[in-house]
């Protein structure tokens, strides 16, 4: 029998009695009143407040930021340059050999390292799109809907601006990521920020702070998978599965899971290929047809369009959604929102671009900067605007009980039910077309983040066949926690994981910085010598 099927074998079928037991025994419950005290110990510590506000948000949106001046508004001035690159336009750069003798690591001038390194495991458009999968996903439906529950239109705005300035954290964490790499014997690429805080501060001379930050990072990043990354997935996708064909029942969703899980180990026992094969079809096409029908339902209702953005800027400086807090409320649902769908400034997508086939690490950051715009600025906003359009004929009260869910027709809706029924209102049969855009998606999000999550796992117990495997049990184990836990307690949960990411990432931001500004001026030099 195929080795592969008989790996996947092992992985899964622990987990069929691990579904049973929650669907006769009623574990659902139990799971999620002892995962709520978990969550909101974590949340408590992540989410600390300076002046009411909570630092890491402060700390997102300054240092973004900063990036944007000190770079000079990259996030505008290379969108172009960034398309290009993806589009192949610059393929041929590698050949040109413009280095900067000053740019060492350990002795060895980086040219040599990147030649030695340059033929990573996916192309910019694979890495692109195994990035993007991991953040266009029930964030851009489920968490934009639980933004405009929470803080009504104006989250909208705040939403935009975060994405905005995302783009210039993410393309400075996507370089460093690809310029501090490591390349196996068998030329399997590691990478992400644990490498780049570890590697780069020792450069520095801090190389005690480095090997601390790189190993918190990694403990948090291996929390972000089984959390948003994984368990916030499948319990979105079982939200709207579990609605679509009409179960009450608690225990379905085990079972839901429990399939989820089979799919999902299916594709990640082939590693980052197979991963950025699978996410290069699927994305791409699910994010399209998503977006058609996001613009189908705006363009039809074309009047209501001035009115949805005129309340989208109004709402951001004075807001009325019901205990949301104000302007500082509402812009702290935008951004915490919007950080948790495109996660710069948490470091993870870098994760994914140091995969990619190249040799200089600048290309691979300006790509990725187009990720928050994709992301946050284009599908979140799209969504946003459905909803809003669609909450014109007073469907329900923004701010709610302050639990993201609100009343439509009598019935509790939350995350992506409340955008299914926005969809419902305007195309027939929508609900069977958002379930499966909802479910593509979470799987995408999921085999992205086991990617993330085994590479911090490996960076901290080792590269050997049993850590591969220890890890993939675990984080299969939280597809089918996810998909029986209550949304409040798994949404917090991974709010808490992705933002603790934040902190260690920008240890190594804030040090290495400087290394992309040449790196950045290196590449545009190779560009130019191709022109030449």
């Amino acid at each position: 029998m195929n080795k592969k099927l008989l790996s996947l074998l092992f992985l899964v079928i622990p987990f069929i009695t691990f579904a049973q037991e929650i669907a006769e025994k009623g574990l659902d419950q139990r799971i999620d009143e002892g995962f709520k005290p978990f969550s909101d110990t974590i949340s408590s510590i992540i989410f600390f407040e300076i002046l009411g506000t909570p630092f890491v948000l402060i700390l997102l949106v300054a240092s973004a930021l900063f990036f944007t001046l000190y770079f000079g508004f990259p996030n505008f001035r290379y969108f172009r340059t960034a398309v290009n690159i993806v589009r192949g336009k610059y393929d041929d750069v590698d050949r040109h050999e413009v280095g900067d003798p000053e740019l060492a690591i350990d002795g060895d001038i980086v040219d040599t390292i990147e030649d030695e390194s340059k033929e990573g495991e996916v192309t910019h458009f694979q890495a692109l799109a195994t990035a993007v999968s991991g953040t266009v996903g029930n964030g851009n439906i489920a968490g934009v809907a639980l933004a405009i529950a929470l803080g009504g239109p104006g989250a909208t705005f705040w939403m935009i601006i975060c994405g905005l300035l995302g783009m210039s954290t993410k393309f400075v964490e996507c370089t460093l990521g690809v310029q501090y790499r490591d390349v196996g014997e068998d030329g399997t690429i590691y990478g992400g920020p644990m490498y780049y805080i570890s590697k780069g501060l020792k450069e520095r001379g801090f190389t005690i702070l480095g090997k601390i930050a790189a190993v918190f990072f990694a403990i948090f990043c291996i929390g972000g998978s089984f959390g948003g990354g994984n368990a916030a997935q499948s319990n979105q996708a079982t939200i709207v599965l579990k609605e679509l064909m009409g179960l009450e029942s608690t225990s379905a969703g085990a079972w839901i899971g429990l399939i989820l899980a089979i799919l999902v180990g299916i594709i990640i026992i082939g590693g980052i290929k197979r991963i950025a094969s699978v996410t290069e079809k699927v994305v791409p096409f699910m994010a399209v047809l998503y977006l058609i029908a996001c613009l189908y339902i705006i363009l039809s209702n074309f009047t209501l369009i001035d009115d949805a953005l005129s309340l989208i800027i109004s709402e951001a400086f004075n807001p009325k959604a019901i205990g949301v807090g104000g302007v500082i409320g509402v812009l702290l649902v935008g951004f915490k929102r919007a950080a948790f769908s495109n996660e710069a400034g948490a470091g993870s997508a870098s994760i994914a671009h140091s995969a990619v086939k190249t040799k200089y690490s600048a290309s691979e950051g300006l790509v990725a900067l187009l990720e928050p715009f994709i992301d946050t600025v284009v599908i979140c906003t799209m969504t946003a605007l459905v909803i809003i359009i669609f909450n014109f004929g007073g469907a329900f009260e923004y701010g709610g009980d302050g639990s993201g869910a609100v009343i439509i027709d009598g019935m509790s809706y939350e995350g992506a039910g409340i955008t299914s029924r926005a969809f419902a209102q305007y195309i027939p049969y929508s609900n069977i077309f958002l379930t499966i855009a909802v479910v593509l998606f979470a799987i995408s999000t999921m085999i992205s983040w086991s990617y993330y999550g085994l590479q911090s796992w490996k960076y901290l117990f080792g590269r050997g066949k049993a850590a591969d495997i220890t890890y993939k049990l675990l984080f299969l184990l939280f597809v089918i926690i996810g998909a029986a836990a209550s949304m409040k307690s798994i949404w917090d949960f991974s709010d808490a994981m992705i933002f603790a990411m934040v902190f260690p990432n920008m240890v190594g931001l804030f040090f290495l910085f400087p290394v992309v500004k040449k790196q950045l001026a290196r590449y545009l030099d190779a560009i130019k010598a191709k022109k030449a």
